[in-house]
């Protein structure tokens, strides 16, 4: 007999509709999957098997051939255990075709009946072909995030059948109550002094500029970091959306209200590969760092240390939002929107740089240098130096301004950018910046003379418009763009590997 079962499988972080065709036929004893399983997946054979035997449920000793369609797309994992159990009990006439119509089924089964929860539920959930999905009751969360789907949560593969057979109610489980994401951000009235590296982190939140900082060890720079998150507007439904799903295939668990409203933040270590920072790996492809900080912060501390071929992969993600990996076996995209914010040396001895305060050789400071490339450098809409702040800004007891105040007037300049359709100012392209940041003629020399000295690449004249439209925001102005804007962003965009050490204009 034959039976055909609707699930999905992950494929990056969307789900991938899949009809599991399970074929039970006379023969000797076999149990075999086709389709292009993995191991995992493959593995699932002796999975089935214990599960329906210790659920009290007949294995039949025939030829069983399992087909998981569409063929060309590869299949990962355990989450098509449950579907493969289903439709074996289908084909063995232990459970009636229609039973099942208009149902689909995610879940990997343990030894002992038992359904456990998969990875990537949102996505899968969102994929699959039928009106109604049964999961585990851990992925009811996540599953009902979608709104579009009946769901129903089981425990085990004996209260399945039962439910199926209509011998019993389908198992109920309590819906998490609702509950707002809780984290607490340091808060910004910590930092004390730094008045030029605070008005940068301003204008970044603001405008969704990418920032570099650059200064010696202790100077505050991850401090200040830190606090960027607070300083960004709580997701609307689409992006907490987009964030959910994400976090879901990556097999992170979600906040007990399921969306994901508060900016996501990560911080991975310089020791990071380039398929953990961007996404990928040999076998299943995931998404990586830059991925799971999508709407979010993505901080790079000790930018320095990281290899330069791992850094160097971030430069197309960060221009267009956007990962694609490409593998033998297929590809896929990852959302990759995010505010990218770094922190390093200015020397490997962590010195200033200048004339007798730095311990490096040259050939030490310039291979330091050449680590972080040109074109990514010129991506850093922001290059500000972080010195040591003064003695007496640290010990006077005086707090610096509260993220509360400062959040207030970034929600209110970047609604500024909103109304003129995009999320914020890096989002405008050099038309829309032509018709929202007109020059005034002294503005339009500041930034030829920067062209002809060749501080300023195409793109970083753009970046410059961008960042003093931001400023001209927080201001609250009207109007064309002047000289004293523009030269606020070029002073906003240092050369941090000057033979002097970076130091603002």
């Amino acid at each position: 007999m034959l039976a055909s079962i609707n699930s999905a499988t992950l494929l990056g972080v969307g789900g991938h509709p899949v009809r599991v065709e399970v074929h039970v036929a006379n023969g000797l004893p076999a149990f075999g999957v086709v389709g292009l399983p993995d191991a995992s997946c493959r593995e699932a054979r002796d999975r089935v098997r214990a599960a329906l035997v210790s659920s009290g449920l007949t294995w039949p000793s025939q030829r069983i051939t399992v087909n998981l369609a569409p063929t060309g797309v590869p299949k990962a994992g355990a989450v098509l255990d449950l579907a493969m159990a289903v439709g074996l009990l289908v084909a063995c006439g232990e459970l009636e075709p229609e039973s099942v119509d208009g149902l689909a089924f995610l879940g990997e089964l343990g030894l002992d009946g038992s359904i456990r929860s998969v990875a990537g539920a949102l996505p899968l959930v969102d994929a699959v072909e039928a009106d109604g999905v049964v999961v585990a009751h851990e992925n009811l969360l996540e599953a009902s995030l979608v709104g579009e789907r009946r769901v129903h949560s089981v425990g085990d593969l004996r209260s399945l059948v039962r439910a199926l057979r209509g011998d019993d109610e389908w198992p109920t489980s309590p819906h998490p109550a609702e509950a707002d994401e809780v984290i607490q951000h340091p808060d910004l009235s910590d930092v004390r002094g730094q008045p030029i590296p605070r008005f940068a982190l301003e204008v970044a939140a603001t405008g969704g500029h990418h920032l570099l900082m650059i200064g010696p060890p202790g100077a505050g720079k991850s401090m200040l970091a830190r606090r960027l998150p607070g300083l960004l507007p709580r997701l609307d439904g689409s992006d907490a959306l987009q964030v959910a799903r994400i976090r879901s295939a990556a097999g992170e668990d979600l906040p007990p209200g399921g969306l994901v409203r508060r900016p996501p933040w990560r911080a991975p270590h310089h020791g990071a590969s380039a398929a953990a920072l961007v996404g990928g790996g040999s076998g299943t492809m995931r998404p990586g760092e830059i991925s799971l900080a999508h709407g979010g912060v993505l901080f790079l501390d000790e930018l320095g240390e990281f290899a330069p071929k791992v850094l160097n992969t971030l430069r197309q993600p960060l221009e267009e939002g956007t990962v694609r990996v490409s593998r033998v076996t297929g590809s896929t995209e990852y959302p990759a929107r995010v505010l990218m914010v770094a922190a390093m040396n200015p020397c490997p001895c962590g010195g200033s740089g200048a004339p007798g305060g730095c311990r490096c050789p040259e050939s030490v400071r310039a291979r330091y240098v050449r680590r972080v490339s040109g074109p990514l450098l010129d991506r850093f809409d922001l290059r500000v130096d972080v010195r040591r702040p003064d003695p007496g800004e640290l010990l006077d007891g005086n707090p610096g301004e509260s993220t509360e105040r400062v959040l207030d007037r970034v929600t209110t300049a970047r609604q500024r950018a909103v109304d003129r359709g995009v999320r914020a100012n890096s989002d405008l392209s050099p038309s829309d910046l032509d018709a929202e940041a007109v020059l005034e003629p002294a503005a339009v020399s500041l930034l030829e003379g920067a062209l002809h000295a060749g501080r300023l690449s195409a793109r970083g004249l753009h970046r410059v418009r961008a960042v003093a439209l931001t400023i001209s925001d927080l201001r609250g102005d009207e109007g064309r763009l002047g000289v004293d804007l523009i030269d606020t962003a070029l002073s906003l965009r240092i050369d941090p590997f000057s033979p002097v050490g970076p130091s603002v204009r």
